[in-house]
């Protein structure tokens, strides 16, 4: 089916109200200062326009007149070709390299952990707990290299990152003893307008913005 007429003239976003992949692209979204309009998904009873726009019927989905993309990393990166300022990817092909593959470890490794504690049972969830501090504790000297992860300025990767570092204290997963740097990164993250614009009502009881 094709998109609707309003979805046709309008930047459009199916997305989960508490999901850390579709937390990602919002995030993008308020980084470029893009206007689009939000479709609230309950994942478990996705809506017809996602069933027929999207054969997966995931969030996050974006619809832009004629062109419909799903998976946030797909997603993400059209945005930023799409919207070229401020751009979120270096400009060198080696860095830009690294930080797909940092952003592919992130969703391979990280997110499945988040998803085990929201959505699993009891042994999945504190197994979940477990790994995903392993995975913290294992990446501190990267947040202790610079402000932002991985690259100099704020990139794609702190759109996929800070999302889950925003929601640890709602997965009960407290920082490792030398966790400051992380808890200075997500500070600084967490301060910007635009992280507070990606927010849905659902997220922002998941944490505090700082003062």
């Amino acid at each position: 089916m094709a998109a609707s007429p309003r979805m046709r003239n309008a930047l459009t976003l199916f997305s989960s109200t508490d999901c850390v992949l579709c937390h990602r692209v919002r995030l993008v979204l308020a980084a470029k200062g893009v206007s689009y309009d939000l479709i609230p998904v309950d994942p478990q009873n996705p809506p017809e326009d996602l069933i027929d726009l999207n054969p997966y019927h995931s969030v996050p989905t974006l619809v832009e007149r004629e062109l419909v993309l799903y998976a946030a990393s797909v997603v993400s990166e059209y945005l930023d070709e799409r919207y070229p300022h401020p751009p979120l990817m270096p400009v060198d092909p080696l860095s830009r390299a690294r930080l797909r593959l940092a952003m592919l470890r992130l969703e391979h490794d990280w997110v499945p952990q988040v998803q085990a504690i929201q959505l699993g049972n009891k042994a999945q969830a504190d197994a979940g707990r477990k790994r995903l501090k392993e995975l913290l504790t294992a990446s501190v000297p990267l947040f202790k290299a610079g402000k932002f992860f991985l690259n100099p300025e704020m990139s794609l990767a702190d759109c996929a990152m800070a999302p889950i570092i925003w929601r640890l204290p709602a997965l009960g997963v407290a920082l490792p003893k030398d966790g400051k740097a992380i808890e200075d990164y997500g500070s600084r993250i967490f301060r910007s307008a635009g992280f507070a614009r990606s927010l849905t009502e659902d997220e922002r009881k998941l944490n505090e913005l700082p003062v």
